[in-house]
C-alpha cells in the first residue's frame, strides 16, 4: 500500500473520506480507481469513471492530492513483497541504496546492495534497466519505465484537461490547481532528465488508442518544456507565492509560485552545465546517434544558459523580496555551536519552516525501524551509507578555515582531536568518534562499542535495540550518519520530510551562475550567506591563497564542496560530480577511519571500563583505511554519467535513441 503523505496533513474531514488513486498509462482512460490507497486502508476500493470524479469539487481534488504521492523522495522506503513492495525499484531503491552512495561522500558497506553489486563491480549495463529486482539485487539507479514519472505525467495532464469540467469549482481555484499539476509534471521530467538527457515529450493526456509514446527530444527542447510549464504556473494569479501560516498546518507540501520559480532555477543550474554545455559531448563511444541528434548536449557551449540561470534566480529574490522576504535561510538563535547545529537542522527538517520550498514525505507508521515500509533507519542500521574520510575533509574547521590533517595520522606528538572545533554541519550530518548520539558518546574506536567491520555486526553492536537510548549507533570504517537517522523516535508516526528544493540550495545554485558568468564577488556573498548560518567566516578570508576573487575555477570548487556540506543526503554531490563531468573525483581512491585509543585498550567504556571507575578516554591514534575498490576508480568511462535506456523501449521504435556507450 502506499504510504507516501506529500502534505502534512489534509483537512480534518478530507482524512476520513476515500481518496482518489491513480491511473497508469495502460489504463483504460475513462476507468479511475476510487478509493482509499492515499490513506493506507485496503479496504472498501470501489471503481468509477473519470466523469464521476471530475463532477464534484472535492473528488477532483483528491485526484490531485493523490498525484502529489507521485513526487519523487530522495530515501529508500519500501521492502515488502507485491504491489508497492520490493518489485517496484522507485520504493527499494537499488536494493536500499540512495545517489550520493555513488559520489565520493558515501559508500555503502552492507556487501550485497543493487548499489554494491552493479555499480560498484562494474556490472551494470542497458539490460540492467527492466530488470528491477530486489530478489536479484538488480535495479536500476532510476529506471526509465518504473519510476512512476510516466503515471504521474499522465494523471496530471488528466487533471489539467478535465478540471475546467467542474461544477462547483471557482475559476481561480481552477488555475490554481492546474499550475500545481504543471509544476509536478516539470520535476518529475527533471527527475528523469538529469539521468537521461532529452526525453520523449508528453503534452497532454493520452486518449484511447494512443499507446506509444513520442519521439525523444533534445535537450534544448527538454529543457524548453520543462521552464515553459512553470513558466505558465508562475503566470497563474491566483498560484500564491507561499503557503499561509494558517494554510500551512493542513496544506504544507502543496506547489506555490515559489516552488516554480525555484524549481526552474535549478533545472537551468543543470542545464548550464559542463555535462550538457559543453564544446565537445560527454561521451565519445558509439552509440553516437543521441550525440548528433542533441539529445544528450546542446551541440556546443553557449553562455546564455548561465546567464538565463543568473536571470531566473534574480527573478526569484526579487518575488521574493515583493512577498516579504518570506523565504529565507532558517537562522540560529544565538552563536554557539549547539545553536548553529540547531539552525542547520530546522533547515531541513523543521517542517513547515520557511527555508524549505518543495519537500516530500514518507510515512513512517511503526515505532520500530525494522519496519518493511520505510527500510532507511533499518538500513541504515546495517551500514548501507557510510560517510569517507574524503567527505569528512570537506568539513572546514569552525572558523571557516579548511581542515588540515597534516599530523594527524599516525602517533601524532600534538594529539589532536581530528573533530573538535569543525563546522558544525559536520556533527549534524556525520556520526564521529565520541559525539553524542542515543543519549551517550559514539565508541568508534577499534574496540570500541559502535564499530562494525563493514558488513558485519561485531562485538558490542546491539542492533537489535539499536532504538535504545542506551544502545549504540553502529558505524562502518569510522564513521556512522547522523543526518536523518537520529530523528527517527520523532518521526514515528508522522511524515518524514526530505527536501527536493530549498533556500540555502537556490543560494549556492545563484552562487556558481554568477560564477560562471563572471560577477565572482557577487558569487562570494551568496555562499558567505550560507556559511554565516553555522558561524563560519567569509570562504575568501578562509582561502586567501585560492584568489577567489579572481580565480574562477578555485571558486566553483569550493562552491562544490560548500554544496556537498551542505546539502547532504539531498541528491547534490553525486549529481554535481555528473554535471560538472568530475572524472577524477569518481576514479580518486576513498577511505575510512581507524581510530586506536592511545591507553591501548580495546574495549567499551561504556559498558565496561565506566563501572570499573576508569576514566574516559580522550587520546586517539588515527589511521587511514582504503576503502573496497569501485569498478569506476580504475576504468571510469564517461559513458556513466547518463543512464542506458532500456533495449525493450528502444525496440518499440517510437524515436527513442540509446545514450552513447550504451
Amino acid at each position: 500500500m502506499r504510504k507516501r503523505i506529500n502534505m502534512r496533513k489534509l483537512i480534518k474531514s478530507i482524512l476520513l473520506i476515500c481518496l482518489v488513486a491513480c491511473m497508469s498509462l495502460t489504463s483504460c482512460v475513462d476507468g479511475v480507481r476510487f478509493g482509499s490507497d492515499f490513506l493506507e486502508k485496503g479496504n472498501g476500493v470501489t471503481t468509477t469513471t473519470a466523469d464521476s470524479v471530475f463532477a464534484k469539487a472535492e473528488t477532483a481534488r483528491y485526484f490531485l492530492w493523490n498525484t502529489y504521492s507521485y513526487l519523487y523522495f530522495g530515501l529508500p522506503t519500501k521492502w515488502g513483497t507485491g504491489p508497492g513492495g520490493c518489485n517496484e525499484p522507485t520504493k527499494v531503491k537499488m536494493n536500499t541504496g540512495i545517489f550520493e552512495l555513488l559520489s565520493d561522500c558515501f559508500q555503502a558497506t552492507l556487501g550485497w546492495s543493487t548499489v554494491e553489486l552493479q555499480y560498484y563491480s562494474g556490472a551494470y549495463n542497458a539490460a540492467t534497466e527492466p530488470l528491477n529486482s530486489r530478489q536479484n539485487n538488480v535495479s536500476a539507479r532510476f529506471p526509465f519505465s518504473a519510476s512512476e514519472v510516466w503515471e504521474c505525467v499522465r494523471n496530471c495532464w488528466n487533471f489539467i484537461e478535465r478540471v475546467d469540467a467542474v461544477p462547483d469549482m471557482l475559476p481561480e481555484e481552477k488555475e490554481r490547481l492546474k499550475a500545481e499539476a504543471k509544476i509536478i509534471i516539470a520535476s518529475r521530467y527533471f527527475d528523469m532528465f538529469r539521468h537521461y538527457g532529452g526525453l520523449p515529450l508528453i503534452d497532454h493526456m493520452f486518449k484511447v488508442g494512443e499507446t506509444t509514446m513520442p519521439e525523444r527530444a533534445t535537450v534544448e527542447k527538454t529543457v524548453d518544456f520543462m521552464v515553459d510549464l512553470l513558466n505558465e504556473a508562475i503566470a497563474v494569479s491566483s498560484l500564491p507565492w507561499a503557503l499561509t501560516a494558517s494554510e500551512l498546518p493542513n496544506w504544507d507540501g502543496r506547489m506555490t509560485k515559489a516552488s516554480a520559480m525555484g524549481l526552474k532555477c535549478k533545472i537551468l543550474l543543470f542545464a548550464a552545465s559542463p555535462l550538457f554545455n559543453d564544446y565537445v559531448p560527454y561521451c565519445t563511444e558509439s552509440p553516437q546517434d543521441a550525440v548528433d541528434k542533441r539529445q544528450v548536449w546542446y551541440g556546443s557551449y553557449r553562455k546564455e544558459l548561465w546567464v538565463k540561470t543568473v536571470d531566473a534566480c534574480r527573478d526569484f529574490w526579487e518575488e521574493n523580496a515583493k512577498n516579504g522576504s518570506y523565504y529565507r535561510l532558517n537562522p540560529p538563535t544565538g552563536a554557539t555551536v549547539d545553536e548553529y547545529r540547531e539552525a542547520f537542522y530546522n533547515a531541513y527538517m523543521q517542517r513547515g519552516n520557511r527555508e524549505m520550498i518543495i519537500s516530500t514525505r514518507e510515512q513512517y507508521s511503526a515505532e520500530s525501524i525494522w519496519q518493511w515500509d520505510y527500510i532507511w533507519f533499518g538500513s541504515v542500521a546495517q551500514g548501507v551509507c557510510t560517510p569517507t574520510q574524503e567527505y569528512v575533509d570537506m568539513f572546514p574547521n569552525a572558523d571557516g578555515t579548511p581542515f588540515d590533517d597534516t599530523d594527524i595520522y599516525g602517533k601524532n606528538p600534538n594529539n589532536r582531536d581530528m573533530y573538535a572545533d569543525r563546522d558544525p554541519r559536520l556533527y549534524e550530518t556525520v556520526s564521529t568518534n565520541m559525539s553524542l548520539a542515543q543519549a551517550r558518546k559514539l565508541e568508534l574506536w577499534e574496540g570500541g562499542k559502535d564499530v562494525v567491520d563493514g558488513k558485519n555486526y561485531t562485538g558490542g553492536c546491539d542492533k537489535t535495540n539499536y532504538l535504545e537510548s542506551s544502545k549504540g549507533q553502529p558505524a562502518a570504517y569510522g564513521y556512522g550518519l547522523y543526518k536523518y537517522v537520529t530523528d527517527y523516535k520523532k518521526s514515528f508516526n508522522q511524515p518524514t520530510q526530505w527536501p527536493y528544493l530549498r533556500m540555502a540550495e537556490l543560494y549556492l545554485i545563484y552562487a556558481e551562475a554568477l560564477a560562471e558568468t563572471g560577477d565572482l564577488t557577487g558569487a562570494l556573498e551568496k555562499v558567505n550567506d550560507v556559511r554565516a548560518r553555522v558561524g563560519l567566516n567569509k570562504l575568501e578570508d578562509c582561502n586567501p591563497d585560492l584568489s577567489l576573487n579572481t580565480n574562477k575555477d578555485n571558486l566553483i570548487k569550493e562552491i562544490l564542496r560548500e554544496r556537498a556540506c551542505e546539502l547532504g543526503l539531498e541528491d547534490t554531490r553525486f549529481f554535481d560530480m555528473v554535471r560538472r563531468k568530475l572524472a577524477d573525483d569518481f576514479q580518486k581512491k576513498l577511505h575510512g577511519i581507524k581510530i586506536y585509543r592511545k591507553d591501548g585498550r580495546t574495549s567499551s567504556w561504556y559498558y565496561h571500563e565506566k563501572d570499573l571507575g576508569l576514566p574516559e578516554p580522550n587520546g586517539w591514534y588515527y589511521e587511514k583505511q582504503e576503502l573496497p575498490a569501485r569498478a569506476w576508480q580504475s576504468k571510469f568511462s564517461t559513458k556513466w554519467y547518463l543512464s542506458a535506456f532500456p533495449p525493450v523501449e528502444i525496440n518499440k521504435n517510437y524515436g527513442l535513441t540509446q545514450n552513447p556507450g550504451w
